[in-house]
């Protein structure tokens, strides 16, 4: 495990459009299908990184209770699988399950979508408002595996702000994880 920073996008950037494999369906979607009108988290996972596995149910937990309020949650795994084999489609299908994701899995073979997102590590998160544009970037909250029982709370806090219509507070932290597995 080689552990990341997030990039930090610039707030305000404009959500990179894409269309992927959803891997629980079986089928490609793009963001324009999935997005909401209030807003649409975009967060990039792997089954194997342990970053992920300390959060995934309080991941899932966060994800059920606002998408209850209109807001879309996406992840999306763009490891190389050649030499990470276990974050393969057929795996992220499973883990999906296994995890009860309420939110499509997507599977990002060129890595091209990581990078339009500058996306660093698992995990990573990007809020995007009503207009598509970058509200928060970076920590799900501030544990780690072991470290802490996870509450979501800053992405918690960027949503809450959002769906009441107020600015999301700009002092935001990057995410810590493992670093996301590049082709060479």
């Amino acid at each position: 495990m080689s552990l990341a920073l997030s990039n930090m996008m610039e707030l305000g950037t404009k959500a990179p459009d894409f269309t992927l494999l959803n891997t629980i369906t079986g089928k490609h979607v793009s963001l324009s299908e999935l997005k909401s009108d209030k807003a649409t988290v975009v967060v990039f996972i792997c089954n194997h990184c342990p970053f992920v596995h300390h959060i995934n149910p309080k991941l899932v937990a966060v994800a059920n209770s606002y998408q209850a309020k209109g807001v879309q949650f996406i992840a999306i795994s763009s490891n190389d699988v050649d030499n990470y084999p276990q974050d393969a489609p057929e795996y992220m299908t499973q883990v999906a399950k296994k995890e009860g994701y309420p939110f499509p899995y997507l599977y990002d073979e060129t890595q091209e979508v990581a990078k339009a997102y500058q996306a660093e590590c698992t995990p990573d998160f990007f809020v995007f408002d009503n207009n598509m544009e970058c509200a928060y970037r970076g920590r799900f909250d501030e544990t780690r595996p072991e470290m802490g029982q996870p509450s979501g709370k800053d992405l918690s806090d960027a949503l809450d702000a959002l769906l009441a219509g107020n600015t999301v507070n700009t002092e935001q932290k990057p995410s810590m994880g493992c670093n996301i597995k590049w082709k060479s």
